[in-house]
């Protein structure tokens, strides 16, 4: 009889086999295991990898270490970052350039500091409901992801101060923010406009670095002094006089915009874990559409014509694809301007739907990954409205790097 059984159970598959503590080895918390984060793409439904690729271990190898703080910084949501400050240069009516460069390699060291630095914050949490992260796996140190989210703060700031005082100013306040975020506000109320603010700073922090750093080789003299002043005339300021050069503070509108698809993304996050929110993901949908309508309308500024591009006929305007004063940019601007609001529709909109309709912990994180992956074309449709398609262009390219590297790496 001991024989048969023992031939019965060997026939059975291997799930049926598996101890009772729960899916993937993981103990079972009010009848349904820990969330584990979805990559929103790969389809894996916020799966958690098996406990053996996680457990510490002393002899793991190279690849295992890098495969860790890949995790850590959320590499695949990066692609995020550099549109925030192409829009803020094309908000400015300046092509990328220098400053526009450093801005962008601040903001990469402050995101990922902010990466780090919310990883550290929540170790104790991520050990009951995410237990596979980096951190309480045992896979990163506390004391590392500490002493990394510092370093990169430091790095930012140092990027941001080689494009002036202006820079260094904005992107002091980008880190507080993100700090404060990690340590105390995602927790309370006013988490979303936290991270909403942090987002619209950064967008400021590429229009403060391109305006002030200048982009060009021309003399110091031609930047503007002080935030709202008017760069003066001279031989490469002709286009700008026009009226295509404009304070850092014309970026407002295409900050506050960036800033509430923020807002709506975390508020939606606050519930990836435990999911059951229905009326959240239905606002936000309702945000995003209204978003849409927003980036789509191009504003009319004083002293400029009432389409984009028609001052390229004006003695001294700029012959590069990417200004906005340049012959192709009324033909391009609004077939571009269009395509990239129905990708940002494409991207943010059904996985929100879904999270609406199924408020799971998986859709919910879809709906994350949707919304962060959605910033991108958002990105583009502020630098097309600003009247610079090639940036745009450039920011709408970073969509399929961001898409397959989502596979490997979650960026929730």
């Amino acid at each position: 009889m001991r024989r048969l059984l023992l031939s019965a159970l060997g026939a059975l598959p291997a799930g049926l086999r598996a101890a009772p503590a729960g899916l993937n080895g993981r103990a079972v918390r009010g009848g349904r295991p820990a969330a584990a984060p979805d990559d929103g793409l790969s389809g894996t439904g916020g799966t958690a990898p098996a406990p053996d690729r996680h457990r510490p271990s002393s002899g793991r190898g190279r690849g295992d270490t890098v495969r860790a703080w890949t995790e850590l910084f959320r590499v695949s949501a990066l692609f995020s970052v550099p549109g925030d400050a192409l829009a803020g240069a094309a908000s400015v009516g300046r092509s990328p350039g220098r400053g526009t460069a450093l801005a962008i390699g601040a903001s990469l060291c402050l995101y990922e500091a902010g990466m780090a630095l919310n990883d550290w914050a929540d170790r104790e949490e991520d050990a009951v409901d995410r237990p596979h992260r980096p951190i309480p796996s045992g896979r990163i140190s506390p004391s590392a992801a500490l002493g990394a989210a510092g370093v990169l703060t430091a790095a930012g700031l140092a990027l941001a101060a080689r494009a002036g005082r202006p820079a260094l100013a904005v992107a002091t306040g980008l880190a507080a923010t993100v700090w404060a975020y990690d340590l105390h506000l995602k927790h309370t109320k006013a988490g979303p406009a936290a991270m909403a603010a942090a987002r619209s700073l950064d967008l400021l922090l590429g229009a403060t670095a391109t305006a002030y750093a200048g982009t060009g080789p021309g003399p110091r003299a031609t930047r503007p002094a002080r935030l709202g002043a008017v760069p003066p005339t001279g031989p490469d300021n002709v286009a700008r006089a026009a009226g295509s050069a404009r304070s850092p503070l014309a970026a407002l509108s295409a900050a506050l915009v960036l800033g509430a698809h923020t807002y709506g993304v975390t508020a939606v996050s606050r519930h990836e874990a435990q999911g059951g929110s229905t009326a959240v993901p239905l606002a936000v949908l309702a945000t995003t559409a209204a978003l849409a309508v927003v980036a789509t309308h191009q504003r009319q500024r004083p002293g400029e014509p009432a389409t984009p591009g028609l001052a390229a006929t004006a003695p001294g305007s700029s012959h590069r694809p990417d200004h906005p004063h340049h012959p192709t940019a009324p033909a391009l601007t609004p077939l571009l301007l269009t395509a990239f609001t129905a990708a940002y529709l494409r991207t943010a909109g059904p996985p929100l739907l879904h999270a609406a309709l199924n408020p799971s912990p998986p859709l919910t994180q879809r709906a994350v990954g949707g919304g962060i992956r959605a910033m991108i074309p958002l990105q583009a449709a502020l630098a097309a409205r600003a009247g610079a398609p090639g940036s745009g262009l450039a920011v709408m390219a970073l969509v399929p790097l961001a898409r397959s590297l989502a596979r490997k790496v979650s960026p929730t």
